[in-house]
């Protein structure tokens, strides 16, 4: 048998991986980039789970780097936990293919690693799913138009079964001196046949017929560091205002802010914005433009006689509890019209799950609140006052959930707002990464999407996936265009991530199936 060195397969499986991820050129070495790890694992390599986690943490560390910019303590445990998380579905291949054979046990790899990214996805406290695996294909929008009906684990199914078939040419070729021509044909289908399927169902011309009036989405490019300054959001607010200004007219129905674009240490009570001394230049603004309906995102806080949630806190010398929030508001003239919780917090930058509370003073924040966000559990729509927008208004890290972002459009929403602050990451692959992942959220749920960033990039997408308009990194400037609304409802959005379910009932069935053969086993030789 010829025999490769563990830490060669190691690290080149972990290099392939980032080689494919976006935004590469290089996405087609994602169909090989498991061969080396499902290599190790066949030739019985010792010190298999500790070869596999050095392959995951290369891939972490390699395309995610760039989040220690955002938090050194925060991205250490995020590249460690990740990497080990990610060797559940490795363990249980290895365990199930020993047991019952080739077929089932490179099956069973496909199902624990779909099932394994479908749990991360869950708001379970350390949910990290950047790298899940159908986000490879985020720059390939031509590829992929059938995520309408999958999601993501689509593209992930189709990587895993192409790598498994590719692994099992090349192990016959170099070790049997045999070539399976069959299996050539069902790996060149595998990977044609999707891409002919997503041309099918790439939506003729997207209608550009648009409401009346126009969208105005603002890139204000305010140092998120500056930001955090004492003092500083008078001249932040002023900034906003300037730039809103010199962009709206009298056809502008919708202005659109970014993430926390409204921030204070203290956070902003919600039932009193109105009566707040730092907002009265921006209601005196609204009052100009009676028209024009303000999305915002907003450091918020509300008070309550009781402990609502977990992570409400009580005041010191007062019988009140406050919660905190990066929220978005809706409002116009008259005052707040609709509020929404982020919901999907960044683990140790906006919140840490109960059994790593011990950790608090360790983590660092994203400039977030030091006793972490409170989220909520619905997905809120918001509908302006006209009735032409009802806006899923997702906040940063949220648009990487596609399940999620589908609830928006299942409770009615025509259009995805997404208000972000990628600064945190300077000039690194993680703001383009970012970017890229909301062209996969269009296609899900084929609405169009407006994105503010505060440093960039801002754009708008179109149910297809397409860049139509953008802004560049770091520059402050808008973006004003009519933006048209959907009200189909895809596969996806009606039924939710099915193949993901599947796969984890399956999983569940591997799991029993391999705990009876063990006993049964056990129990002969006993």
């Amino acid at each position: 048998m010829k025999k490769f060195h563990p830490l060669l397969l190691s690290v080149l499986s972990g290099i392939l991986l980032f080689a494919a991820w976006p935004v590469s050129p290089f996405t087609f070495l994602v169909f090989v980039a498991f061969i080396p790890l499902l290599w190790l694992e066949r030739q019985g390599s010792r010190r298999y789970f500790g070869w596999v986690y050095l392959a995951m943490l290369t891939w972490n560390l390699a395309a995610t780097w760039w989040v220690w910019n955002a938090s050194e303590p925060g991205s250490i445990a995020a590249f460690l936990a990740n990497s080990l998380l990610m060797c559940l579905p490795w363990l249980g291949f290895r365990a199930v293919r020993r047991r019952m054979g080739d077929t089932i046990g490179y099956s069973s790899l496909v199902v624990f690693w779909l099932s394994f990214e479908y749990l991360h996805l869950q708001n379970w406290g350390l949910s990290w799913p950047w790298l899940t695996l159908g986000n490879v294909f985020a720059t390939r929008t031509a590829w992929i138009q059938w995520y309408e009906y999958t999601g993501t684990s689509g593209g992930g199914l189709w990587v895993l079964v192409v790598n498994v078939l590719l692994f099992l040419l090349a192990w016959d070729w170099v070790q049997k001196k045999k070539l399976v021509r069959q299996r050539i044909f069902w790996v060149a289908g595998l990977l044609a046949v999707p891409i002919l399927v997503s041309l099918i169902l790439t939506p003729h011309e997207p209608d550009h017929k648009a409401p009346a009036g126009n969208i105005v989405i603002i890139q204000p490019n305010i140092d998120p560091y500056e930001k955090l300054s004492t003092g500083s959001f008078d001249a932040q607010l002023q900034k906003l205002l300037r730039l809103s200004e010199s962009a709206v007219d009298s056809n502008t129905t919708l202005l659109v802010w970014p993430e926390t674009a409204l921030y204070n240490d203290n956070g902003f009570l919600e039932d009193r914005l109105k009566q707040s001394y730092f907002l009265n230049p921006l209601w005196d603004f609204l009052r100009r433009h009676p028209r024009i309906d303000l999305l915002t995102g907003i450091e918020s806080v509300r008070l309550f006689k009781e402990k609502h949630s977990p992570t409400a806190f009580l005041l010191s010398d007062t019988n009140e509890y406050l919660e905190s929030y990066n929220a978005a508001v809706l409002m116009d003239s008259s005052g707040p019209l609709d509020f929404y919780h982020k919901s999907r917090l960044v683990p140790g930058a906006e919140s840490l799950p109960p059994f790593l509370h011990v950790l608090d003073a360790w983590f660092e924040k994203f400039g977030g609140t030091t006793s972490g966000y409170t989220g909520q559990d619905e997905r809120t729509v918001f509908e302006t006052p006209n009735h032409l927008y009802r806006i899923a208004p997702i906040v940063c890290f949220e648009s990487i959930y596609g399940e999620f972002i589908s609830k928006y459009v299942h409770n009615g929403a025509n259009i995805l707002a997404i208000i972000t602050n990628d600064g945190w990451w300077r000039d690194t692959p993680g703001y383009k990464q970012h970017e890229s992942y909301a062209r996969m959220r269009a296609i899900e749920t084929r609405r169009w999407v407006i994105r503010s960033a505060n440093t960039g990039v801002s754009c708008i997408i179109d149910p297809v996936g397409k860049i139509i308009e953008s802004r560049p990194w770091n520059e402050a400037a808008f973006i004003k265009t009519s933006v048209p609304t959907e009200n189909t409802q895809t596969f996806y959005v009606r039924y939710g991530d099915c193949l993901s379910k599947l796969m984890l009932a399956l999983a569940l069935i591997f799991v029993i199936w391999n705990i009876v053969t063990f006993i049964k086993t056990r129990m002969s030789r006993g």
